[in-house]
């Protein structure tokens, strides 16, 4: 795809009609496995992506945030989940009040203090807001043990919140030749959670899980929901773990070629990009093979980032791109692109057609 003329550089572009294939396909297959799906929206932080992936048949949204949920709430989106246990301060639980009023509100809790400190914040409102008890099913974050899920759920009980299930998020995934593994690890942990839910007297009626790279591997023996959110964009980690092809990439970034490094003839060719950490983001596995891939250039690789430029090394056929030629960019981390923007272009057959305020930018608390 020729990035349009009206575009100038550095910029994010969104394939619209990429993305809504995206949309639709992690709908269809999640629907014909019979889980609910319940996408991650700080990955995009849209509210026109989001309306999107409703209408296709998403329960609700998932949401890092209060305030994320609170953008997404003031575009209509009535059925949020918190998926993080909050601390919650006095401030944070009249926000949480507020929100409820005016949407289905769940929140994710992993230990018996943080459940009573909302609940006491909440005070007659806590039974308004749902809870989530967030298992640690192989990522080592945040989540308890299994068999713990009763405790936190009584505790969470005692403090006059409703107990809605468990979710857990297998971040582990992340890695390559992971998924599976992660995938299988998920429905053991909450298998188990939900039996010791089941034994102190709760019914775990939400049984939350799947990431992108676990989501399609999810089966409904025991999750009821699944939560990715980078399937809308894609990005360059999931192309190196395989969990997406070249043709599913509808986030890129707009950047121009604006320097050619004349390197010691030991090196690679190089050349310098007017995109850098600030539009790229600067996330790097140990196992990515650069700091994101060129879409049109599969076998160069964006060797070191500053603040506004990026090095690439070229390798393959024929010589490097020449001075002033635009290329796509897809970075290793989409979710921190998308938060350093104001608005992203919006394109479909080669043309600029709308451009999407990123209307939850920046909302981290």
């Amino acid at each position: 795809m020729t990035i349009p003329l009206d575009i100038d550089t550095p910029d994010i572009l969104v394939d619209l009609d990429i993305l809504e294939r995206n949309i639709a396909r992690m709908a269809d297959t999640v629907r014909s496995k019979g889980l609910a799906l319940r996408p991650h929206a700080k990955t995009h932080k849209i509210p026109e992506i989001a309306a999107r992936q409703l209408a296709a048949g998403a329960t609700g949204l998932t949401v890092a945030t209060i305030g994320e949920a609170e953008a997404f709430a003031a575009a209509g989106v009535d059925n949020l989940f918190i998926a993080y246990p909050l601390w919650v301060s006095h401030r944070k639980a009249e926000r949480l009040r507020r929100l409820a009023e005016n949407a289905t509100v769940a929140v994710g809790v992993d230990s018996a203090e943080g459940a009573t400190m909302l609940g006491t914040g909440l005070g007659p409102a806590a039974g308004k807001v749902s809870v989530l008890v967030e298992i640690d099913s192989g990522h080592h974050r945040s989540g308890v043990r299994p068999r713990a899920a009763a405790d936190i759920a009584k505790a969470a009980s005692d403090a006059g919140l409703n107990v809605a299930g468990i979710f857990t998020f297998p971040g582990h995934s992340y890695a390559p030749g992971m998924s599976a593994e992660a995938a299988a690890q998920e429905q053991d942990a909450l298998s188990l959670a939900a039996e010791s839910l089941a034994a102190a007297g709760f019914h775990a009626a939400v049984r939350s899980g799947g990431s992108t790279p676990t989501a399609l591997l999810t089966e409904s023996s025991t999750a009821t929901e699944v939560r990715p959110g980078v399937y809308v964009f894609g990005d360059a980690q999931q192309l190196e773990l395989a969990r997406c092809d070249l043709a599913d990439i509808a986030l890129t970034v707009a950047a121009t070629v604006v320097s050619h490094h004349e390197a010691p003839a030991e090196v690679p060719e190089r050349f310098i990009i007017d995109a850098g950490s600030k539009i790229l983001g600067s996330d790097r596995p140990a196992w990515a093979s650069g700091f994101g891939r060129l879409m049109d250039y599969p076998d160069a690789r964006i060797t070191a980032l500053s603040e506004h430029h990026a090095t690439v090394e070229w390798h393959g056929p024929g010589g490097r791109p020449a001075l002033g030629d635009r290329l796509r960019i897809i970075p290793n981390h989409v979710c921190l692109a998308i938060n350093l923007v104001d608005d992203i272009a919006v394109t479909s057959a080669g043309k600029l057609v709308d451009r999407w305020t990123v209307a939850a930018r920046g909302r981290n608390a």
